[in-house]
């Protein structure tokens, strides 16, 4: 059997499995949102053990339940949650490399820490670009494996070209460890003036709990009510990581997936750092929002991109 063309087939799946890569940029005047792998960091981290570009398309697998067939032999890498992976009977632990044989089972069952994993291969996933990117994007049908949003399903083959560099190990300093109950930072955005003082007090000194209603658009959390004394307010872009506070006063974190515009009143936007830690928090669990400057953010992403420099 070549090796070219052949890579791993789909046996179980579930709607949260997609292919994801940096996302997408430059259209949202077209109305066509970012998507991309949520936690950005661990999608890098991924692509660096196998040496691939850091923004090539990996399989995004949340919460688990997840089997593939191995058609070829190859190393792969896997980073981020610990979804209790296993090739064969074999347990696999999260940021690292390893290596497959055709015929072996690759298995991800349920969280055991964090809650999305990030499968990389060599050079990248093969899919179609989409207005330059393969990122999954069910709502528009956008990017994924046929080019038209849709999750991985059983059946699927996915396929890569390149062969693996020299293997890489991660610096252990670099493995995050998700931690309960996170601290996110926040940069104050252009409304935090409307917000009455008991609720800044509360926004920052209160643990908030993640709501069952989370997904790729946006992470709701319940708290103390806030309250704005902003009335009506035209529609505006809104950034990635946006805290916005609808008349109900429980928060809405809008990640990748988030629409373009919006016109509730915003507490700030998560860190680029803060939405990848977000994206592994699972529903019930807590967390606190920490304000930050603008000047203290960017030297903190500074500082982390250079890891890969």
């Amino acid at each position: 059997m070549s090796a070219i063309g052949n890579g791993l087939r789909v046996l179980r799946s579930s709607p949260f499995i997609q292919l994801q890569d940096a996302g997408r940029f430059g259209v949202r005047h077209l109305g066509v949102t970012q998507s991309g792998a949520l936690d950005w960091i661990a999608h890098r981290w991924a692509n660096w053990l196998l040496g691939n570009p850091l923004t090539a398309a990996v399989v995004e697998i949340t919460l688990g339940n997840l089997e593939f067939e191995c058609t070829r032999d190859a190393t792969l890498a896997v980073t981020g949650a610990d979804l209790g992976a296993r090739l064969d009977d074999q347990a696999l632990l999260p940021w690292r490399s390893f290596s497959v044989r055709q015929g072996q089972r690759l298995s991800f069952a349920t969280p055991r820490q964090g809650a999305r994993a990030y499968l990389a291969a060599p050079g990248g996933f093969k899919a179609p670009l989409v207005l330059g990117s393969c990122a999954s994007m069910r709502r528009e049908g956008l990017g994924g494996l046929h080019g038209d949003g849709r999750p991985l399903a059983v059946g699927d083959a996915l396929t890569w070209d390149a062969e693996a560099a020299a293997a890489r190990q991660m610096p252990a300093a670099c493995i995050p460890v998700y931690e309960d109950a996170p601290r996110l930072q926040v940069v104050l955005g252009a409304q935090i003036g409307d917000f009455r003082g008991q609720s800044l007090f509360d926004a920052f000194n209160s643990e908030w709990l993640i709501d069952q209603r989370a997904d790729r658009m946006g992470i709701r959390l319940n708290g103390p009510q806030l309250q704005c004394q902003r009335g009506s307010m035209i529609s505006e872009g809104i950034p990635l990581g946006a805290v916005q506070v609808p008349p109900d006063g429980q928060p809405i974190i809008l990640l990748n997936d988030r629409q373009t515009i919006g016109g509730y009143p915003r507490l700030g936007a998560l860190t680029p750092q803060a939405v990848a830690r977000l994206a592994q928090c699972l529903p019930g669990q807590s967390l606190w929002l920490q304000p930050t400057t603008q000047d203290s953010a960017q030297r903190s992403q500074r500082r982390l991109l250079a890891q890969w420099q």
